[in-house]
């Protein structure tokens, strides 16, 4: 399916319906492809939310922990 840019905004919802039935939806902008809107299967989707920035690696100081009400004061 291939529809514009303005469709794509207009009916969102529905182009990722398609998507989840399995069809690639191609978005354009005065007649050029620019976006694809592809079906992903549950094995492209992580088990877990993850942070866009990735995990944080935080250094272990060796400090104790302390508890939220410590943290406010």
């Amino acid at each position: 399916m291939e529809m514009t840019s303005r469709e794509f905004t207009r009916c969102s919802a529905q182009v990722l319906a398609a998507a989840e039935r399995g069809e690639t939806i191609t978005v354009t902008v005065n007649a050029a492809a620019v976006a694809r809107v592809v079906p992903i299967s549950h094995h492209d989707v992580l088990p877990y939310p993850t942070d866009p920035m990735g995990a944080i690696q935080l250094p272990d100081l060796g400090l104790p922990d302390l508890t939220d009400e410590e943290l406010e004061s």
